[in-house]
């Protein structure tokens, strides 16, 4: 059974380039700090304001039932991190890559390969960014100022980048600059 081609143990990996290039393209780069951070604050309104409201329902609850309705409060929790999880699911895995609070700011979450974000990777990203800065402070964040293509710590680890979309790069790269 000798054969001509060697034998291979464990897994071939092909390693892909980075697909953005903050020196070729500094549009799709440009501003995108600061539109994240203003992003973020839209996610967390629309995050935030539900469970303001379920919280709210369940103290009537629990004034109408003489407290038994209290009890809901333990459900909150789950329901918030499930929430939170499909949001950020559904919206970076979705056609645009990007979360409500990133389409309204243009810019949108790639991988670093360039491909769109799926679920699976969004919900992951939420999680591995709350788990950072939890664990490491929130200046963690600032990261995303020491190296070029202004990704934090979070995108680096998840293996994602942001960009402008091409709505904003176009705006920003102006009528004189070629594509």
């Amino acid at each position: 059974m000798a054969t001509s081609e060697p034998r291979r143990l464990g897994v071939s990996i092909e390693l892909k380039p980075h697909a953005y290039d903050p020196v070729a393209n500094p549009e799709l780069f440009e501003g995108v700090v600061a539109r994240r951070v203003v992003a973020f604050v839209i996610d967390f309104l629309i995050l935030s304001i539900p469970v303001v409201f379920v919280s709210m329902f369940i103290f009537v609850v629990g004034i109408v039932t003489f407290g038994l309705g209290f009890l809901f409060y333990g459900l909150l929790w789950p329901a918030m991190v499930i929430w939170a999880l499909a949001y950020y699911g559904l919206t970076l895995g979705g056609p645009t890559s990007a979360t409500i609070g990133m389409r309204a700011m243009d810019i949108e979450m790639r991988t670093w390969y360039g491909s769109p974000a799926y679920f699976v990777l969004g919900a992951v990203h939420a999680v591995v960014f709350w788990v950072t800065v939890s664990m490491l402070t929130p200046f963690v964040l600032l990261v995303c100022l020491f190296n070029e293509r202004r990704r934090c710590l979070h995108d680096m680890l998840v293996g994602t980048i942001v960009i402008n979309n091409a709505t904003r790069a176009a705006a920003v790269r102006g009528p004189h600059r070629p594509v």
